[in-house]
């Protein structure tokens, strides 16, 4: 069963169409990755999912509830944690006020967190906005964590991030996975996306146009639909 699962969907900023009849599931335990070039769809399928953008058409299943059209607060509620792009943590707060501000629940205590990224303990009191670039993505990610969800999104997880602290988030992410935390995670990396993921969705001006594991992801089919 999916724990996760769009249908058709189909969004509109205004009179402009961005989503045409997108379909994408999760399943417990899975790690999928949304992929793409630039401008094809991927922010608005996330936004879609999230209540950000409401859809006009189709169907989102969470955990077994229709949440197409909810506000993000109700939907956030149901078990999503989203690690966004651009990464927005609390600036004026302390790495520590950041991860309490967003406690929910009993498995991801602040202690796991920090065992997850050592860093953020040895960085507990700084102010988010004196954080590397690297350390607020560990932040944001340990935040999402904190509230305990059912599934992580991350938008976009190691973008513009040096080769060391990449390599840190997705030894985090594999952690992540080797414990059974369901994953929807969007990356242009595909030297290291591919290898953690279990399937791929590809989109193309907002239509779904692959879906497979990795090992179906022929090269001809990532020049097609990926390359620059």
């Amino acid at each position: 069963m999916s724990l996760l699962e769009l249908k058709g969907v189909e969004t509109f900023y205004g009179a402009s169409q961005a989503l045409f009849g997108v379909s994408l599931d999760v399943k417990e335990g899975e790690v999928v990755a949304l992929m793409g070039r630039n401008g094809m769809g991927k922010t608005t399928t996330i936004n879609s999912i999230l209540g950000l953008a409401k859809p006009r058409s189709g169907s989102i299943s969470f955990a077994g509830r229709q949440v197409a059209g909810m506000r993000p607060h109700r939907i956030a509620r149901f078990g999503l944690g989203l690690v966004p792009e651009g990464r927005r943590c609390f600036p004026n707060l302390t790495v520590l006020e950041n991860l309490l501000a967003a406690a929910r629940g009993s498995e991801w205590t602040l202690e796991k967190v920090v065992e997850l990224f050592p860093r953020l303990g040895e960085r507990r009191d700084q102010y988010a906005n004196t954080l590397s670039g690297g350390e607020q993505q560990m932040l944001a990610i340990g935040r999402a964590l904190m509230t305990n969800p059912s599934l992580l999104i991350l938008d976009e997880a190691t973008e513009g991030l040096a080769p060391v602290i990449r390599q840190d988030i997705w030894a985090a992410i594999r952690k992540l996975k080797a414990a059974g935390q369901s994953i929807l995670v969007v990356d242009k990396t595909l030297s290291e996306l591919l290898p953690v993921a279990d399937r791929c969705f590809v989109l193309e001006k907002g239509v779904t146009v692959f879906e497979g594991t990795p090992d179906r992801l022929t090269p001809d089919i990532q020049d097609r639909y990926l390359g620059v």
